[in-house]
């Protein structure tokens, strides 16, 4: 069977020692749509459209801390023991999605008390572009062949000849296509039904949803832990069950507390 093959150069343009790649591209991307997706809900519902820029500085620290000392502490720790400099060296990847959504949670918990708004109800607003960001930050794995799947003989399974020529699940595409199928839910639920004054539905739905999709894919990833672990359930999933959890009850706490008022 012909399978797709993917050799595609991580690094865009080089200019001297300085490298730009795909994956900042799309990183930084995430933020910047983001950003206008904010700008559109707050303006649609007659908030103070200048908070929307203290938001971003608190969600690109909150993201980029937590993300990173989440790596560091549950997927490489003897390697960061051994040289915590590199702790800093955020350009050299190691960033967890799990602690993304912890330093998230820390920032709009920070930026609420500077405006009038609950950190449920910004919570409950930026979920709908958090889906899409994590959507983009798949596709720049993907340009990275980074966070590939297990191998297999699907139809479409790729060849990442920057890894090897075994044909192998596109976890990271599978991934992504689950974020924007999360992000379009979203935008729906908030569009054109009534869910947006259920405070903490969109983001208990974007917890269980988010993380369940990814406690499923973890099955048919390449594990991405620096260590020797002899469980059922990876890192991930481990740490993807809380988030889960915390979702539900808050998908059901919302809905019924709504429901009795």
């Amino acid at each position: 069977m012909d399978y797709i093959t993917w050799s595609a150069d991580p690094i865009i343009l080089s200019i001297g020692a300085v490298k730009f790649r795909w994956y900042g591209l799309f990183f930084s991307g995430g933020f910047i749509v983001s950003y206008f997706i904010m700008q559109w809900i707050y303006n649609s519902e007659e908030k103070n459209i200048a908070d929307v820029d203290r938001l971003l500085w608190y969600q690109i620290a909150g993201t980029l801390i937590g993300a990173r000392l989440v790596h560091v502490i549950f997927y490489e720790p003897a390697f960061y023991l051994a040289q915590p400099i590199k702790i800093l060296y955020i350009w050299q990847g190691g960033l967890a999605s799990h602690g993304a959504a912890i330093g998230i949670i820390l920032s709009i918990y920070l930026y609420q008390r500077k405006i009038t708004m609950s950190s449920l109800w910004v919570l409950d607003r930026v979920s709908i572009p958090i889906a899409f960001s994590a959507f983009f930050i798949r596709i720049g794995n993907f340009f990275n062949s980074e966070i590939i799947g297990i191998p297999s003989n699907v139809p479409w399974a790729i060849i990442f000849t920057k890894v090897d020529l075994i044909p192998r699940h596109p976890a990271q595409l599978y991934e992504a296509f689950s974020y924007i199928s999360i992000f379009t839910l979203l935008l729906y639920l908030y569009n054109k039904t009534n869910i947006k004054h259920k405070q903490g539905a969109l983001f208990g739905t974007l917890l269980f949803c988010v993380f369940f999709s990814r406690f499923l894919i973890e099955f048919i990833k390449v594990k991405q832990e620096n260590y020797d672990v002899d469980l059922f359930f990876n890192t991930g999933q481990l740490l993807s069950i809380p988030f889960m959890i915390i979702g539900l009850l808050l998908l059901n706490f919302s809905l019924k507390k709504n429901t009795n008022t």
